[in-house]
């Protein structure tokens, strides 16, 4: 039997890349071509860090943003570009390749479409929680009331009570109604399937066994956590990234010699993501905080950041201060900090992928929450995992320095609460480790996808 090939569809932002590159790669493994689609503006990124093992192919297509949405720019004629764009370019793939399956990023609901026109069965690959899928399908099929009022508690079936600061952004009263109907949009896609839809999932079984179940109507999929196996124990020595930046790395910027200098535990690593540009005066009450901590720090602040503020790090007011306590970079391998023995504290604004990470690599978390799945993720940390606490918001929605040192202090001080957060930290690495293994959860649930909707694979 011939080689199966796999179309995966992926929106060019690093929070799709990253699980999208670690998924292809366990495609790989098991016996299936692949074929990487993406825009060009992510593939000329990167092709800079990423190489090409047999078997995996790259083909990008113009959106109309080949240099990148500029900050400011038309979001929603990005999107509309990317999408009739998108669409020609895939229809020509599918139908000029072998291709047996196609499997999508959830921002390109519009693939599945496609497919379907070519007679190519498809899959979702969704990158965010399964309890973030199950909001969005309850509010568009009957809970959407409940979920409107702002309750104290809303109960969704599945669910763990929630309140509406724990709820997705898309779905809070201030945000615009176009928002609301992408997310519609997907899940119009997915019903569309004949049968149940397939939903490949960013999670693993032990993680959400209810919310993974909690939909009749669809089959969520556990095939996480998608991070280098390197980092999962047992895994490929060599599988060390994700292979797909598209953001420049400082080289290293001496971050390992410093992290190898200071004690077990002692450091707090501060990032939040590769998207997120922070406020000048909430960088101000991030310094704040780490100096009032007064332990050793590894704060990431993005170079783009600088270009756009005037050099925002130098304008902190503390910045001498600052650089006799810890360490600033403008990126960095997340993983390799993540896994060092040194740190003992992640300030995160906790996007899905540092979610999962943390949870991989057993850090606790100090959830700083900003937008998207973000809040339901930090929710999901604090109250269901326990590997982390979120800090509570001023009146302007912003962090103050004062909490967020308080929030540190509770998880690195060694006191109760943070014995327990690092024992739940440490559980959860144990368990992802589990579902990673060669008869793991994760594992089987690939493989059994694979033979449904591939069959025989060599």
């Amino acid at each position: 039997m011939s080689r199966r090939r796999v179309v995966l569809a992926t929106f060019p932002a690093q929070g799709h890349i990253n699980p999208a590159l670690q998924f292809a790669k366990r495609l790989l493994k098991a016996g299936t071509d692949v074929t990487f689609f993406t825009s060009v503006y992510a593939w000329r990124r990167m092709a800079k860090t990423t190489s090409s093992p047999p078997g995996l192919h790259f083909v990008a297509f113009s959106d109309g943003y080949d240099d990148g949405l500029k900050p400011g720019g038309d979001g929603g004629r990005y999107m509309s570009e990317m999408k009739a764009r998108g669409r020609e370019a895939l229809r020509a793939l599918l139908l000029s390749t072998d291709a047996a399956f196609l499997v999508y990023s959830h921002l390109f609901a519009w693939a599945a479409e496609v497919a379907r026109d070519a007679h190519v069965p498809s899959a979702l690959l969704w990158v965010e929680p399964a309890t973030v899928l199950c909001i969005y399908h309850f509010y568009f099929n009957g809970h959407a009331a409940a979920i409107d009022a702002g309750s104290d508690e809303i109960q969704l079936p599945g669910l763990p009570p929630l309140e509406q600061r724990d709820l997705p952004t898309f779905l809070l009263p201030e945000t615009p109604e176009r928002f609301k109907s992408m997310m519609r949009e997907k899940l119009e896609t997915l019903d569309g399937e004949e049968g149940k839809a397939k939903v490949l999932v960013n999670t693993f079984d032990a993680l959400e066994p209810d919310a993974l179940a909690a939909i009749d109507r669809y089959e969520l999929i556990g095939i996480g956590p998608l991070i280098p196996s390197a980092y999962l124990g047992g895994g490929d020595p060599s599988d060390k990234s994700y292979g797909g930046d598209l953001f420049k790395k400082s080289d290293d910027e001496g971050c390992a010699a410093w992290l190898d200098a200071q004690p077990p535990s002692s450091v707090v690593y501060v990032s939040f993501g590769s998207v997120l540009k922070l406020p000048k005066a909430q960088m101000e009450e991030i310094a704040k905080a780490l100096l009032a901590s007064a332990r050793p720090f590894l704060w990431v602040i993005r170079q783009q950041q600088h270009n756009e503020e005037d050099e925002a790090e130098e304008e902190l007011s503390s910045i001498t201060e600052l650089r006799k306590l810890g360490k600033m970079v403008s990126w960095c391998s997340q993983l390799e900090i993540l896994g060092h023995a040194s740190v003992g504290c992640f300030v995160t604004h906790c996007g899905w992928n540092s979610a999962v990470e943390s949870l991989g690599l057993g850090v606790p978390v100090v959830a700083v929450p900003q937008w998207f799945d973000q809040a339901t993720n930090a929710k999901l940390m604090e109250d269901v995992w326990g590997s982390g606490v979120r800090v509570r918001v001023n009146e302007g929605g912003g962090v103050d320095g004062c909490e967020l040192q308080r929030c540190i202090e509770m998880v690195i001080d060694g006191g109760e609460k943070s014995r327990a957060v690092r024992e739940n930290a440490s559980k959860w690495k144990a368990l992802a480790r589990e579902a990673m293994a060669e008869n793991g959860s994760s594992i089987k649930n690939l493989d059994t996808f694979l033979q449904q909707v591939i069959g025989n694979l060599v």
